[in-house]
């Protein structure tokens, strides 16, 4: 079964460490982004999310948000599996989508990606 606090690192070399995870599946972290929108060094974000309860089998799904407040106007929420292959590696599979803030509700075609 995957567990979800810990360290992990993603294929753009960004780590998210997940330092708390409640009983109920609320968690709590911080994202340090080596990818940034301003073009910025490495910045660390908090992170917090819910994972969803499951038995002793099963893989869980996850949510998060991130709030980049450090370095840009944007939020991202992750949503997500965790697994384990035949060789025991934990690998988490998102999608994500990243809200920007902008000016006025006529550049909202361009705030999300």
């Amino acid at each position: 079964q995957c567990q979800l606090d810990g360290l992990w690192r993603n294929d753009q070399d960004s780590l998210m460490e997940i330092s708390v995870l409640r009983d109920n599946g609320d968690f709590q972290g911080q994202y340090f982004t080596r990818v940034t929108l301003s073009g910025d060094c490495a910045q660390i974000s908090p992170l917090r999310g819910a994972q969803q309860q499951l038995g002793e089998e099963g893989w869980p799904t996850f949510a998060f948000t991130v709030r980049w407040d450090k370095f840009s106007n944007a939020t991202t929420a992750f949503v997500g599996q965790c697994f384990v292959d035949a060789g025991g590696k934990e690998t988490l599979s998102t999608m994500w989508l990243l809200r920007e803030a902008v000016g006025s509700l006529e550049e909202d075609w361009k705030a999300t990606r």
